[in-house]
């Protein structure tokens, strides 16, 4: 039924619940923040050289709070401290690799989004490529194994058959006997 043709009631009802809806949806609920979008960090340095230096530096070096970002794009507290030191750093005269040295040192690989192939990061580097290897072995196996299974299970000989169907035909009698003849 058309809404024009309908109850004034459901009319309202309706209109009520449109209103409802938009308001869900379009206006802004006290007190619930919404999430801010990742910015990047505002140049600080006066070097122009000195803020560039630190901005890729800071691209490369994950946040240990937020662990998706860089510490560029990070807003956490410790993010904004971490990009001062890279800045104090650069500053004092450390070149990058030093400062990347330090900041490993305190934090960890972890602190790198492009950890170093080495043997403690061996698994993160090798496991990806073992993990398809052996699924794609295990799968290879698996099929041809089928294969010969269903090769050797073809089908039954004649006298499997002529025993199935003298199975099947005794079972058919005693399902044609009713119950009040067996008493």
């Amino acid at each position: 039924m058309p809404v024009d043709r309908a109850h004034p009631a459901t009319r309202r009802l309706l209109a009520a619940l449109a209103l409802g809806l938009a308001a869900t949806v379009f206006v802004p609920v006290p007190g619930v923040a919404a999430e801010p979008e990742p910015e990047v960090a505002e140049a600080v340095a006066a070097d122009p050289q000195l803020e560039a230096d630190a901005m890729e530096l800071s691209h490369k070096l994950r946040c240990l709070v937020c662990q998706n970002q860089s510490i560029a794009e990070s807003n956490a507290p410790l993010a904004v401290d971490l990009r001062n030191q890279v800045r104090e750093q650069l500053a004092a005269g450390k070149n990058k690799d030093d400062v990347v040295d330090y900041l490993v040192e305190r934090y960890g690989d972890f602190v790198l989004y492009e950890p170093p192939f080495k043997a403690s990061t061996l698994l993160l580097w090798l496991g990806p490529a073992v993990l398809l290897f052996g699924g794609a072995g295990w799968l290879a196996y698996r099929l041809r194994r089928r294969s010969v299974e269903v090769a050797a299970d073809k089908g039954l000989s004649a006298t499997d058959r002529a025993r199935a169907r003298a199975l099947l035909d005794s079972a058919g009698a005693q399902e044609t006997e009713s119950p009040e003849s067996r008493s």
